[in-house]
């Protein structure tokens, strides 16, 4: 089986915050997974490096936009490093490549009679001198009143153009935009229509969206799809490959999901590989994401890649709702955010994990507070799973000089292991990773009671086989707990691993021959001080501009 998972792409404008990390992680966790199982897994994601924001950025901090750009993409690509993300390509949306591959889709539509010219009436800001991006025009929805981008209202996501707002402002500078006649590209969705709801409705009848994404797209699709225009007067960008309009760009609503497909090309290109059966109508593939971001994953791509003769359209939508901090919105603009780079100063990669799957909104909106994160590592990660491998391993390394020679493993709990691995990794494929991590935990608080209930320090004194019997009996679990947390929690896996010489790295169960232990027995987790909660929560009042 083919496998493709596409991340969604962080524009490269300002640092990831822990709500990026949240929608995105499933992606990850998928990944490994599926490598774990021997599948072909191809996940791809990027820096989306064009358009105004960055320009805007530049032009505040006295420099040119591709130094933004290099600087956010970096910054993207250590923090996806140091958090484990596993991605086979990460690249970027200002590459030569990337560009060369949107311009063979636009021609490629608009010799199908799906792209075509038309003048229309556009936002433009006298004082800033410029037409104004979809984004960078701010006022009141027409459905609902309430403060609204010019593409979309994140309040009642209803889909718009500029035009539409009440009382519209100029992002950039405030002032009240005009409107100015200009020469567009539009992608004639409409005649899509018939076929987007045959999709839409298969993926409803097999459950393969979450739910958010599957309201919203039905309700898009009972309104009608419009015509969207897909070319902008943006400085920096895709350039249309149509003689006489160079000087026009690509928008967003073509050229940002096509980075799934010119990554795949470049991974392709990169490593003499095909990656056509990607592609393919065999294919499963997942794209992982905000609820923001569900028109541009079940609308527009699965749009263009019918109108391009692509069977591969997106099977599995796995589209998380938002992240509130300490039961605020995140205000990026206010500075109210948990900023990755500094968390992962303070904190390991695999609690940061943890605890954003475990609390992850999948099907309604969750709370980060700092109380709830570490409160959660210390009784969880170093409670109960922790607490469990220490205290195994200790006993071993001091009574039994670090070796187990027997293999017998109770048969109950090898039934048991067993089904967890068809439990957990059926909960993986259906996009439920709170569910599945909460499964596994079940059984790490289980295996310590049996810990408890067995009493090897007892037995050690009356009967040390039958204590060595209840130790390889642990060992045994906790190899495979170690296998099934690690899509999860790959960095304290691999020290499990490594403790136990586990060699094989496969979606099954893992069989030990005894055990040596190949090194001194260090604490999995180390205990966060819950005096930590008050410096955090000082620290993001002091950040915060709210």
């Amino acid at each position: 089986m083919s496998i493709f998972i596409g991340g969604a792409w962080a524009y490269a404008n300002g640092s990831l915050h822990l709500g990026h990390v949240s929608s995105l992680l499933p992606g990850d966790i998928l990944a490994r997974y599926y490598r774990l199982k021997g599948e072909k897994v191809l996940y791809v994601s990027g820096s989306d490096c064009n358009g105004t924001p960055i320009t805007v950025k530049a032009r505040q901090a006295g420099v040119e936009p591709q130094a933004i750009a290099d600087h956010y993409h970096q910054e993207f690509v250590d923090c996806f490093t140091q958090l484990g993300f596993s991605y086979d390509i990460y690249t970027r949306t200002d590459t030569a490549h990337h560009h060369h591959v949107v311009q063979e889709i636009f021609l490629a539509l608009l010799e199908k009679g799906l792209i075509y010219k038309r003048k229309v009436e556009q936002t433009y800001c006298d004082h800033c001198q410029q037409f104004l991006p979809d984004r960078y025009v701010e006022g009141l929805c027409p459905v609902c009143n309430e403060p609204a981008r010019g593409d979309q209202c994140d309040h009642c996501a209803t889909i718009l153009e500029p035009l539409e707002l009440h009382e519209r402002s100029c992002k950039i500078c405030g002032h009240t935009p005009t409107t100015r006649e200009t020469e567009h590209f539009y992608f004639a969705l409409r005649d899509l229509q018939a076929d987007l709801e045959k999709y839409t409705q298969r993926a409803e009848v097999q459950h393969l969206w979450r739910e958010n994404a599957l309201h919203l797209t039905k309700r898009y699709l009972g309104e009608g799809l419009h015509d969207r225009a897909i070319s902008r007067d943006l400085p920096i960008g895709v350039s249309v490959p149509v003689s006489g309009y160079e000087d026009k760009k690509v928008y967003v609503w073509i050229e940002a999901v096509s980075g799934y497909y010119s990554a795949s090309k470049k991974w392709a290109e990169e490593n003499n590989q095909d990656d056509h059966h990607f592609w393919s109508n065999e294919t499963t593939s997942y794209y992982v994401h905000g609820k923001d971001n569900i028109p541009f994953h079940t609308v527009i791509w699965p749009a263009i890649l019918q109108g391009i003769g692509i069977a591969a359209l997106p099977t599995r939508v796995i589209s998380n709702e938002y992240v509130t901090l300490e039961k605020k919105k995140l205000s990026t603009s206010k500075n109210w955010a948990v900023w990755v780079p500094d968390f992962l100063e303070r904190y390991e990669p695999d609690s940061i994990r943890y605890f954003l799957t475990i609390n992850a909104p999948e099907n309604r909106d969750a709370d980060f507070s700092w109380k709830e994160f570490i409160y959660s590592h210390n009784s969880e990660l170093l409670g109960a799973y922790g607490n469990f491998v220490n205290r195994t391993l200790k006993f071993i390394e001091k009574s039994f000089a670090g070796v187990i020679t027997t293999s017998d493993i109770d048969e109950k709990i090898k039934g048991e292991i067993n089904c967890l691995y068809q439990e957990v990794g059926n909960l993986i494929e259906q996009g439920s990773m709170k569910q599945a991590l909460e499964n596994i935990f079940a059984y790490v608080r289980k295996f310590n009671k049996y810990f408890d209930e067995q009493k090897p320090w007892q037995q050690w004194h009356e009967d040390q086989g039958t204590c060595e019997k209840t130790l390889a009996n642990c060992v045994y679990l906790l190899a495979n707990l170690a296998q099934l947390l690690s899509p999860f929690l790959p960095f304290s896996s691999e020290k499990v691993f490594e403790l136990l010489n586990v060699q094989e790295r496969r979606w099954q169960e893992v069989v030990l021959n005894g055990v040596t232990l190949t090194a001194p027995v260090e604490p999995l987790f180390a205990r966060i001080d819950v005096e930590n909660i008050e410096k955090e929560l000082t620290r993001l009042q002091a950040q915060s501009l709210i």
